[in-house]
C-alpha cells in the first residue's frame, strides 16, 4: 500500500464519525464521567471517551484500508510505524478542556510514511470544524467561511501568539517564552489542537508549545504546512520527537520566534 491508496474524504468521514461519539460523554453529570489519572505524580487525565474513540478509529481504519501499524495515545504501538505507512492517533486532544466543559478539543489522526507525517485530519465536534491534508492537497469543513491559508505576518511585533498553557515552559525555557510573549502584539492561552487549525486558516500567526508528544503534533504538521505555514522544533528540524514546537505563518516570523526560544 502507498499514499495513493488513501482516500482523504473516506478517512475524514471516519474521523468525524468517531470523534462525534465523544459528545456522548461531554458535559455530562460529573458522576457519570470517570476521570482517571495516568501519572503517579502530576495530572494526565484520561476518560472512557478517549479510549472509545481510539478503539473505534482503529476498527474503522482497518475496515477501510486494511491493517497498518498504529501509534495510539491510549492503546500504544502496534506494528512497526517507522517503515511504510502508519497511523498516529490522539483520540481526544485537549482532554483537560473536555473534562472542563470547554469546546476546543478534537480528534487527531495522522498518516506517517517511513516515520514522517504526510497526512493529517482533525475534527472538533463542538465547533463542528474539520481540517485535513494529505500529500499536497488539503481541505477544511468549517461552520463559517475562512480562507484556508496562513496569514502574511512577518514580524513578532505584529503577531498574535497562542499557546495552550504557560505551565508547558519551565526554567530557562519559561524565561525565553515570557520574553517572546512580551514581544508580540497579542497573546492568548488555551486551544490545544484548535490553535493549529486557527493558524492554518489565517486567524492567528504563531503557536509555540512545549512538552508535546508525537501524537499531539504530527497529525497537525501537514495541515499547517499545506496552508503555507512552517512547523519545527526549537532547532528548525521537523518535530518528529515532539518536545518544543514552533509553528508560524511565515518563515520570517518563524525565524524570529525560533531565535528567541533557542
Amino acid at each position: 500500500m502507498d499514499l495513493s491508496d488513501i482516500d482523504a474524504e473516506t478517512i475524514e468521514e471516519i474521523v468525524v464519525r468517531c470523534s462525534r461519539k465523544a459528545l456522548e460523554y461531554f458535559r455530562v453529570d460529573t458522576t457519570d464521567l470517570i476521570v482517571e489519572n495516568k501519572l503517579a505524580e502530576g495530572f494526565d487525565p484520561v476518560t472512557a471517551a478517549d479510549r472509545m474513540v481510539e478503539r473505534l478509529l482503529r476498527e474503522d481504519l482497518v475496515a477501510a484500508v486494511g491493517e497498518l501499524p498504529v501509534i495510539g495515545e491510549e492503546e500504544g504501538v502496534t506494528g512497526d510505524p517507522t517503515k511504510g505507512l502508519a497511523w498516529i492517533i490522539d483520540p481526544i486532544d485537549g482532554t483537560r478542556a473536555f473534562i472542563s466543559g470547554q469546546p476546543q478539543w478534537g480528534t487527531l489522526l495522522g498518516l506517517l510514511e517511513d516515520g514522517e507525517p504526510v497526512g493529517g485530519w482533525v475534527h472538533l465536534p463542538v465547533l463542528d470544524e474539520t481540517h485535513w491534508a494529505l500529500g499536497d492537497t488539503s481541505g477544511s469543513v468549517l461552520n463559517s467561511s475562512r480562507n484556508g491559508f496562513v496569514s502574511h505576518c512577518v514580524s513578532l511585533a505584529d503577531a498574535t501568539l497562542v499557546s495552550t498553557h504557560p505551565s508547558m515552559f519551565e526554567g530557562i525555557d519559561g524565561e525565553r517564552f515570557w520574553e517572546l510573549e512580551g514581544s508580540v502584539k497579542l497573546s492568548r492561552f488555551g486551544g490545544d489542537c484548535h490553535n493549529y487549525a486557527l493558524l492554518a486558516n489565517g486567524d492567528i500567526d504563531l503557536v509555540v508549545e512545549n512538552q508535546m508528544e508525537t501524537y499531539d503534533i504530527l497529525p497537525l504538521v501537514p495541515i499547517v504546512e499545506n496552508a503555507g505555514g512552517i512547523v519545527t522544533d526549537r532547532f528548525g528540524d521537523p518535530p518528529l520527537e515532539g518536545g518544543m514546537v514552533i509553528a508560524a505563518a511565515t518563515r520570517e516570523l518563524h525565524a524570529e520566534a525560533m531565535a528567541m526560544m533557542r
